[in-house]
């Protein structure tokens, strides 16, 4: 397992009481059927939606490019709540206006 996966999981036990149901790796796919992004953590609580974005180095400037495309891909089809920046190396997790 590679050092992403394993800070996936550490948030993933972090987190999953918090949350109805939480989905990891989902990909996001274009209107011509190709991945164009991957949500790392997809966290659901009723109608609404957490994402986070796991990084494992403080790589904040990358997450919030990436977060702030998810969020224009998932903006007209989903309710999007809040979305995170978690550092894998010093285990912080920062919520980030994408």
């Amino acid at each position: 397992m590679i050092k992403h996966d394993k800070y996936v999981e550490e948030l993933c036990s972090t987190i999953e009481s918090r949350y109805d149901l939480l989905q990891t790796h989902v990909p996001l796919f274009s209107k011509r059927h190709r991945c164009v992004a991957e949500i790392d953590i997809l966290a659901m609580k009723g109608d609404f939606y957490d994402i986070y974005e796991v990084k494992c180095s403080h790589r904040i400037a990358k997450a919030k490019k990436q977060l702030r495309k998810i969020k224009k891909l998932l903006s007209t089809t989903s309710r999007i709540r809040q979305v995170f920046f978690f550092c894998g190396e010093s285990k912080t997790l920062i919520q980030v206006k994408a």
